[in-house]
């Protein structure tokens, strides 16, 4: 036995299992916590079964399904990239959290990545209860598999750079009212549930090129109406990614 056999070689773990780690915690952290499951889970798959049964809102011609599955998909990247994550981030900003883990070995655009890739296991999650529930309700997507995808991805940049900077620019308690408030302001008026032309034709240009409209009507156009990408829509969305993530990069504040 050579001498140092049993000397300790103390160092980081690779970059990417730090990651991986944290990204892990992060998403067991959003399963057991009950209200965010009610946020990101129970209510939109509630709001598409009601809608999709009950015919209280005009949806166009074709079944009520066809046209509330692509918005309630859009709701749940809303509802877990922005909302969720605002509120928890918002909170363990408060509680000193963030503080520590940024003097961790784990950098902290490494913590940020770890957050989005929680985010996005949840919304497969999410993405998958809402298909099964939806065909069950006899939805018949068109196809456009890929292009939803894209814009499923880039919907997840933009509402997660928008929740980040809403966190770390605001006090806790006034992140958890704005998010909620933002929340079922685009519910509404997003063209989640009710079509953008239900709505005055002045009002109609402001909400398109909102995220939430963005991405409803790109999921509509391909899976209700089997079009091709909508490239309008997906400029709106990486737009609003840019932007968001370079805000959030640029004026988060860690205490």
């Amino acid at each position: 036995m050579s001498a140092g056999t049993y000397t300790p070689a103390p160092g980081a773990a690779p970059l990417w299992r730090m990651i991986g780690a944290q990204a892990a915690l992060e998403t067991r952290m959003l399963l057991r916590n009950g209200e965010q499951l009610l946020l990101t889970v129970v209510i939109p798959t509630l709001l598409l079964v009601l809608f999709s049964t009950v015919d209280v809102v005009e949806t166009g011609s074709g079944p009520r399904v066809d046209f509330l599955t692509p918005g309630i998909l859009a709701l749940a990247v809303l509802s877990t990239a922005f909302t969720g994550q605002a509120i928890a981030t918002g909170f363990e900003r408060r509680y000193g959290v963030l503080k520590r883990l940024g003097v961790s070995p784990l950098p902290r655009w490494g913590l940020m990545a770890a957050k989005t890739c929680s985010v996005l296991a949840v919304e497969a999650l999410q993405v998958l209860l809402l298909v099964v529930v939806a065909l069950a309700l006899g939805w018949s997507p068109r196809g456009g598999l890929p292009g939803a995808a894209l814009l499923l991805v880039l919907g997840t940049a933009a509402f997660s750079g928008l929740g980040l900077l809403l966190a770390g620019t605001v006090r806790a308690e006034a992140t958890l009212a704005a998010a909620n408030l933002i929340f079922v302001l685009l519910l509404v008026g997003g063209g989640v549930i009710v079509p953008l032309e239900r709505f005055p034709e002045a009002v109609q240009s402001v909400l398109g090129v909102l995220p939430i409209a963005a991405l409803s009507d790109g999921l509509r156009a391909l899976l209700q109406h089997g079009t091709g990408v909508p490239w309008g829509d997906v400029v709106v969305l990486a737009g609003w990614a840019a932007a968001g993530l370079a805000a959030a990069a640029s004026f988060f504040k860690w205490e």
